[in-house]
Parts: C-alpha cells; structure tokens; sequence
C-alpha cells in the first residue's frame, strides 16, 4: 500500500499535460488505448484547443506567437534558479515579446498623433541668405542708350522669419481626432496584452508543473513494477510460477522505463519553453517552486461575469477607441470638400550689407476650396466608411467572443471540477485493485495477469485524473482572462506565492 500512495501524491500536484505529452511522443500507457473526451490525450488537446482560439480572438497587433517569445535579460548563473509561478510572470511581464511589440506600436501611433496635430499647430521657421548677383538687362529685352546692360555685381543680406497659422480646416482636425483614438486604442491593447502575458505565462508554468509530477509519477510505477518483476522472477525461480509470468512483468517494468525516459524529455522541452516566454537563457538551471493543487471555484455567474468583463476588458475599449477613430476619419473624408482658411506672413531685415539693411514685412490670407474632385471625394468617403462598418462589426463581434469565452471557462470550471472528484475516486480504486492483485500473486493465488492489467488501469487512472486537475486550473486561469483580471488576480484562481 505504500507503494501505491506515491502513485497517489504526484498527482495531487496538478500534472497537466500528461496526455498532451503521451500524445507527443506517441506512448500510451500499456493497456489503455482509451482516446474518449474523458481520456487524458483527448482532454488536454481540447484544452489546449480552446487556449488557442481565446489567444487568436483577444490579441491586438501581436500575434499569439508573439507571446511565446522573449528578449533575453542577463546571463546563465552556475546555481539553480527558484522560479515561483509570481517570479515567472513578473519576468514575462518585462521581456515577452508580444508585449514588447505592442509597446512599440504605442509609440507608433503616438508619433502618427503627434504629426497630425502639427498641421493644426503654428509653424515657424527662420531663414538668413546672402546674395551676390550681376544681372543682363538686354537678356530680358531691356536697353537704355548709354547705360551699360550689366548691373552688378550687388549684393544682398536677408535675415527672415516665418511663421503660419491653419485658422479653419476641419479635414485636419478631424484627422488628429482620428490619430488620438487609435493612439488610445494602442494603449489599451498594450495593457490588455498584459493579461495575455499572464495566460501565456501560467499556462506555460503549469505545463511545466505537470511534467514534473509526470516524472514522479511514471518513476513511482516503474519502482512498482519493479517489485512486481522481482516477485514474478522470484517465483519462477521457486517453481511456483511459469516463465510467461516472467516475461509479462519484464514487459510493464521495460514500457514504464520508456515512459520515464519520455517525461523526462518531455520536462526539459517545456521547461524550454517557458525559458523563452519570460527571456530566462536557455542554459539556464531553474527549478519551480509552486504548485496548483486543486481549488474550486464557487458562485460562478455567466451574467454577473460579463457585465464585470465589459468594464475589466482593455480590448473591449480598444476596440470601442477604434470605432470612434473610423468616425472620426470618416468625417475627414468629407471634410476635405470644404474651404481652408490660413493666415502666414515673414518679418525680416533685408540690405547689401547686414549695417546697410531695412526691415520688411508681409502678411497674408488664404482661402482654399476644393471645386472639382468630386470623384476623390466620394472614393475616399466610401473607403473611410467601410473601414468604419468594419470597426463596428469587429467591436460587436468581440463582445460576444468574450461573453462566449466566459460562458466556455465556466463550463469548463464546472465540468472538469466533477471529473477530478470522479478521476479522484478511480485513483484510489485502481490503486487498490493493483495492490490486491500484487498480494494475490504474491500469495500464489493467480499469476500476475491480473498484475499486469491493474498496472496499465493505474496509469489511465492517474493519467485522467492529472488531466482533470490540469483542465481545471486553465479554465479557471482562462476565466481570469475573458474578465480581463488575469495580471491582477491570477492568485485568487490558481494560486502561486
């Protein structure tokens, strides 16, 4: 029995991905063969799955793969690094590169909003010019008689200054209105992609999470089998056992063997690739220090949550400042028929030399109107009104996908909490059964057929019941998510100090 209790306690530490990983390197538990919704591959994929769309439908101008790179900060240490699941965001949060690239895209779009309110701003600028000139007068069909044709050479200095006002133009003030929405629409996807930061970060975490209790696990049935190898040989050995019994057990001790060796493969890979999502070199030591035990989630109301999303969200307001700048454009596509009033002038002080000079001045009006251009007009008013429609579409479409996505993480909150109490209770069963058929073959009572069909039942039962919990805790993350609470309250959902 005691065996049988360190088949029980790695599960209990949220492995995850177990059939995610069986799936990738192709081994499946001895006996098993089972790919229903319930069994560990299936479930994790699904997962997996959902993940995937709710990254590909919340993301700004990065994409999701973005998220799962890093900008390396500092160098490998020689020691082994503690990494909580805390530590692991704050560093996502400083180096991933999804969000680094829509920081850069606020900076972007702030430098566009800054050059559209230079055409409603002042413009000045100052000139000096030295001229030295001999001109033909017969060149220009000038002659005097007894004057010479060439004047010159002369000279002259002029220190001037300009300056120009736009006093009526509402095309480009519509255009810097424009350009301020969809500059407050980068800051608030790049805050939004902090929440992304933060699912991409944990999910990778508790991957890593699962393929560690994967390793404890799948070394606790090989000791297992083990015992069950010796106890078969020891009997052939006394004549009380034939030598298929022998071979059966060789058999489950060889195929667990192979399972650890993937684990552990299976470790060092997605430990990899949380290393890239928080820019932790590659060569980097580092050991977790939190688990995600299971936790559940109680009064959990689809209605209550997306009313509280609709004010969390930073896409959704993003979206909603990126139809008001469509607006906004729109507007300025028509504007651009009406008149535009600029005042200029220039002072300066003008002579053949800077102590020979006299200031001058010029001061002027402008009045500009458009009077035939009724195609470009109308075209870029069509093209500013589809770009318009399609914001709205785009920003009712998202409100659904987040009511769609809270409603799908509760669903799975609610039915991956009952699978891990049933997983749970076929934990124990299975383990009990195996230990009764050990006992049995020990005792001579039957051969170790029986042995070896409870071995492959455990490891389905510990595989599903590892599934469950790792279910269980991403949807509860991917709640978090779809409230746009991920960063701030990852805690309350999945732990981690």
């Amino acid at each position: 029995m005691a065996q049988r209790k360190i088949l029980i306690l790695p599960a209990m530490l949220l492995a995850g991905a177990l059939g995610a990983q069986q799936s990738r390197s192709g081994v499946a538990p001895s006996g098993s063969g089972n790919t229903s919704p319930g069994s560990g591959a299936a479930a994790v994929q699904t997962a997996q799955g959902v993940l995937q769309q709710q990254s590909r439908s919340t993301t700004g101008t990065s994409g999701q793969d973005n998220f799962k790179g890093s900008v390396v900060e500092g160098k490998a240490t020689d020691g082994v690094l503690d990494l909580s699941l805390g530590d692991a965001i704050q560093r996502g949060l400083k180096t991933n590169l999804g969000l680094i690239l829509e920081t850069s895209s606020v900076k972007e779009s702030g430098g566009k909003r800054l050059q559209e309110l230079q055409a409603l701003l002042p413009t000045a600028r100052g000139e000096a010019t030295y001229n030295v000139q001999q001109v033909n007068l017969a060149a220009f069909g000038l002659s005097f008689p007894g004057v010479s044709p060439i004047v010159g050479p002369f000279q002259v200095f002029d220190f001037r200054g300009y300056l120009s006002q736009s006093v009526i133009n509402v095309q480009s003030l519509e255009n810097y209105l424009a350009a301020k929405h969809n500059f407050a629409a980068s800051k608030l996807n790049a805050e939004d992609a902090r929440d992304m930061v933060t699912l991409t970060v944990g999910n990778a975490y508790l991957l890593c999470i699962a393929d560690a209790s994967r390793v404890e696990s799948v070394q606790a049935q090989v000791d297992s089998s083990k015992v069950s190898l010796d106890q078969a040989t020891a009997a052939h050995d006394a004549g009380t056992s034939p030598k298929l019994d022998v071979l059966r057990a060789q058999v489950d001790y060889q195929n667990q063997q192979q399972q650890l060796i993937s684990a552990k493969n299976d470790l060092a890979k997605d430990k990899l690739a949380l290393a890239r999502t928080i820019g932790l070199p590659l060569e980097q030591e580092f050991r977790l220090t939190d688990t995600a035990p299971f936790a559940p989630l109680e009064n959990l109301n689809a209605d209550v949550a997306f009313q509280q999303a609709l004010k969390n969200r930073k896409d959704l307001a993003a979206a909603e400042e990126t139809l008001k700048g469509a607006g906004a454009q729109k507007t300025a596509a028509w504007a651009q028929q009406l008149p535009a009033v600029t005042v200029s002038g220039d002072y300066g002080d003008i002579g053949p030399t800077p102590g020979h000079s006299h200031g001058t001045y010029t001061a002027s009006g402008n009045v500009k109107a458009p009077l035939l251009q009724i195609a470009k007009t109308h075209g870029d008013e069509e093209v500013a009104d589809a770009s318009y429609q399609t914001a709205r579409a785009q920003l009712s479409d998202k409100v659904q996908q987040v009511n769609q996505d809270i409603r799908t993480a509760i669903l799975d909150i609610q039915s991956a909490a009952k699978l891990v109490e049933a997983t749970h209770t076929n934990v124990l069963t299975a383990n009990e059964a195996l230990s009764e058929a050990q006992e049995r073959f020990k005792s001579g009572v039957s051969d170790n057929l029986a042995v070896s069909q409870a071995q492959a039942q455990s490891a389905q039962a510990n595989d599903q019941y590892i599934s469950a919990l790792y279910q269980h805790n991403l949807a509860k993350l991917e709640l978090a998510r779809a409230l746009g609470v991920a960063q701030t309250n990852y805690k309350d959902y999945v732990g981690g100090k």
